[in-house]
């Protein structure tokens, strides 16, 4: 099935959930995930390539038989980045009992609406795309991270442009929510370990590109770096306004902000920008998970180009199958949440994860890349350039 098809597949699932699955989403010939993340809005980008990347991993196991001859589902849902709208899908996935748990969710705000609703219910929450410090909370029971801390990225900024580079001088562009206000903790924190302030501040309202404002703040402060948290259509505006006003600081990104998207965004105004990562490069073919993965995005769509966001995606897949395997033939969601809790070592082939008692979150692993002069990315490497 291509991947089109299994989209359109997908979306009558959705339409007519009560005559698709059994109790839980689980039959004895398939499971059903579901994924409720964004997928139309500034912040689309980051919910289609999840989906690609989970998809290409369901796929790759149906091809081979499923897990334990069951084929995987996944229906995914548009929460257009809102928390309202995502708190209210994810209620109708909880009462309407059709899925086994939730995979995929993007975003902090959503997550901070979604994650107690999913935990009230003991509904497994599988590698949500954001590093907030909440969902590290192992003692809720049901989620699941595989990316390292929003803090463990800031903290790598903060030591490649402070310790690396010398520079005196740091602002910062957020998210005027939850998702921005953990950057600026982390920002601040990094900072104040080096006996440093913010030199300036500024910040857009989610789900708009109203940065100009933030920009003309900023610029007066004649910043040496402007650190960003935030999604990549807003980002990429206060880039080109920036550019445009000839104001060049070294421009830096979190994860989140979609780095092949951001870079299409930019165009020729991308090169130099530098974005944080916490998946290994997604053209490494070398790297056993990631030429697995390449595989797997072909077979679901051979237009598919590979990228960061759709490689995460892929892995929190695999990460789900592996916790299917481990459950056993006679699948419930209480022992799939039991399988996903008795995981401690996830190795898929130059990607570990590691789990314990106290620890939901499998990767630590963040580096700094760099957007090239063709749009492409190179990787900074430590103490030096790229």
């Amino acid at each position: 099935m291509s991947f089109r098809k299994a989209m359109l597949a997908a979306a009558a699932v959705i339409a007519f959930p009560c005559f698709a699955h059994a109790e839980q989403g689980v039959t004895p010939n398939s499971v059903a995930f579901a994924q409720v993340a964004a997928f139309e809005g500034p912040a689309a980008a980051l919910g289609q390539g999840m989906r690609l990347g989970i998809t290409a991993a369901f796929e790759e196991a149906n091809a081979a038989g499923g897990v334990h001859g069951r084929t995987l589902t996944l229906d995914s849902m548009d929460d257009g980045y809102e928390p309202d709208r995502s708190a209210a899908l994810v209620q109708s996935v909880v009462d309407g009992n059709n899925h086994i748990g939730l995979i995929g969710a993007v975003g902090t705000p959503t997550s901070s609406a979604t994650q107690p609703i999913a935990t009230a219910a003991n509904m497994p929450f599988v590698g949500p795309f954001t590093g907030a410090g909440f969902l590290r909370d192992a003692s809720h029971g049901n989620i699941f991270n595989v990316r390292a801390t929003y803090f463990a990225e800031t903290e790598a900024w903060i030591e490649y442009l402070v310790d690396q580079q010398g520079m005196s001088s740091i602002a910062l562009l957020y998210q005027d929510d939850g998702f921005g206000r953990v950057g600026l903790a982390g920002v601040t924190a990094a900072l104040e370990k080096r006996g440093m302030t913010l030199a300036a501040e500024g910040t857009y309202t989610r789900n708009t590109t109203a940065v100009k404002k933030a920009l003309l703040s900023i610029r007066k402060a004649k910043p040496d770096a402007v650190v960003m948290v935030g999604a990549y259509k807003p980002v990429a505006e206060f880039i080109k306004l920036s550019r445009k006003m000839k104001f060049n600081p070294t421009f830096v990104n979190i994860s989140f902000v979609g780095s092949d998207a951001l870079a299409q965004e930019l165009g020729d105004a991308g090169e130099g920008v530098i974005i944080s990562q916490v998946v290994p490069f997604p053209w490494d073919v070398s790297i056993p998970v990631v030429a697995q993965y390449t595989e797997a995005l072909k077979a679901v769509d051979a237009e598919a180009k590979p990228g960061f966001v759709s490689l995460e995606g892929y892995i929190v897949g695999r990460l789900a199958i592996e916790a299917l395997d481990a459950a056993g033939s006679d699948l419930t969601r209480e022992n799939f949440l039991a399988a996903l809790s008795g995981l401690t070592t996830v190795d898929l082939g130059g990607v570990t994860m590691v789990y314990g008692a106290d620890d939901n979150q499998g990767m630590d692993d963040v580096f700094l890349t760099r957007i090239t002069a063709d749009g492409g990315f190179e990787p900074i490497v430590p103490g030096g350039g790229s």
